[in-house]
């Protein structure tokens, strides 16, 4: 800790909802200076006014390279060498079968969830590694293992697991650790989105595509209803990360809830095949008669 009583510095993406605004305003009560990326001039006023007068809101499009510059090159020179850390938070979901998805509509999952992660991770990496800092990705358990109609949302988040795993690794020699937080089901404003894209996905769905998947989509609208009233609050999310930030010796992946746990428990102990017997099972996805 710093003289002044100040934590040091740290950047959280994707700040207006969910796990990133959870993040920001959990580190801003612990004392951090928080630089919260935020898309809209109403999400960074509602922010300013939820936070104490160290938070400060930034306008930061992970898929906007002129955002990236200029939140780096503001943070650098606000910060010197007191800065903490990197949370990659920004993310949507995507999803549908995969057979119907739009290849833009795939694209844009991988720019918006990896390779902005990566874009801003880059832009930060001389201040992390001047400072010593910390860098933490927002994964997911869907990082680890695979479900239905969510292909786009799984492959950006298995590449968020690599890109960590590297950077754990490469940036080892500087003194920068990096953590991987692997969250459950977290009631955020995500399900509710991705319940409302699967409706319409439905909706526009041809006569084939309705004799294909429109029973198992349904049954997968009730699932995201299922998951997201069971979700745990973004503010224990928070608290992983700040251990992250914080701990003298940080986890290299830490998974956040009950369900977290038990899936990648199942991962380990269950071959694919039953898994994917079980998963049909409860998804309505049991193979057709011949």
């Amino acid at each position: 800790m710093d003289s002044d009583g100040a934590r040091g510095a740290v950047v959280v993406t994707g700040s207006s909802t969910g796990i990133g605004r959870a993040c920001a305003l959990h580190l801003d009560r612990l004392g951090f200076k928080v630089f919260a990326g935020v898309r809209k001039e109403a999400d960074r006023e509602r922010l300013r006014g939820e936070a104490s007068e160290k938070l400060e809101p930034l306008i930061l499009d992970v898929t906007d390279s002129e955002d990236i510059s200029r939140a780096a090159e503001h943070v650098s020179e606000a910060t010197e060498a007191r800065f903490a850390g990197l949370v990659n938070n920004a993310g949507i979901g995507v999803g549908g079968p995969l057979e119907l998805l739009s290849l833009s509509d795939f694209r844009h999952q991988i720019e918006v969830n990896l390779i902005g992660q990566v874009a801003v991770t880059q832009a930060f990496i001389p201040a992390l590694r001047r400072a010593r800092g910390r860098l933490v990705f927002i994964s997911s358990i869907g990082g680890l293992l695979a479900t239905p109609y969510m292909a786009p949302y799984h492959a950006s988040k298995f590449g968020i697991e690599a890109v960590g795993d590297v950077l754990r690794q490469e940036l080892r020699q500087f003194g920068v650790q990096v953590s991987i937080v692997e969250p459950g089901s977290v009631a955020t404003p995500m399900w509710d989105k991705g319940r409302a894209t699967a409706e319409a996905i439905r909706g526009n769905l041809s006569a084939e595509g309705q004799e294909l998947y429109g029973e198992s989509l349904a049954r997968a609208e009730e699932m995201l209803g299922q998951t997201a009233g069971r979700g745990a609050p973004p503010e224990k999310v928070a608290k992983v990360v700040a251990h992250a930030l914080t701990a003298r010796r940080p986890r290299t992946r830490y998974l956040v809830g009950a369900d977290a746990r038990a899936m990648a428990t199942l991962k380990k102990l269950l071959p694919d095949r039953l898994r994917d017997r079980l998963v049909a099972r409860a998804t309505g996805l049991s193979a057709r008669a011949r």
